[in-house]
């Protein structure tokens, strides 16, 4: 039977968890996710689990932070001056919200700290610095 290996397009469905036990992503209810193995669509650790497997074939892999979103990176928060947040945008500890890099790319940054005067945004992924688990079901490896 084949084995899926780099090159290949694969479809997996997943769920993901935190050591905790908490969910942060599945596929159940929709499509496979579609995945073309050594493109970098994914995170290494993810896609180094799917090569070897064959259709039909799951396991389950936990990821450290380096095989996944990495470790949080300090320099990556930054405070700002509540005045530079349009006063529209309500703020919450732990609400998200979306910015352009100077490349133009979109980012979510989170808030961690607020005040009435400067409000602390987190650019790092929100999953950054955790170990991921996920459970994968090698559904088909595409012609």
């Amino acid at each position: 039977m084949k084995q899926a290996s780099s090159g290949d397009t694969v479809h997996v469905h997943y769920r993901g968890t935190l050591n905790d036990g908490t969910e942060f992503d599945n596929s159940a209810g929709r499509d496979p996710l579609v995945v073309t193995l050594g493109q970098g669509q994914v995170i290494p650790g993810f896609e180094n689990a799917l090569i070897g497997m064959a259709e039909g074939d799951s396991k389950t892999v936990t990821l450290p932070p380096a095989e996944a979103y990495g470790e949080k990176q300090p320099g990556l928060v930054h405070e700002v001056e509540r005045s530079q947040i349009p006063a529209e945008i309500q703020l919450e500890v732990g609400g998200m919200l979306t910015a352009t890099d100077p490349q133009g790319r979109q980012m979510q940054l989170t808030v961690v700290a607020l005040d009435d005067a400067k409000v602390s945004l987190d650019a790092n992924h929100p999953l950054a610095g955790q170990a991921l688990t996920f459970e994968l079901t090698l559904a088909k490896i595409a012609a």
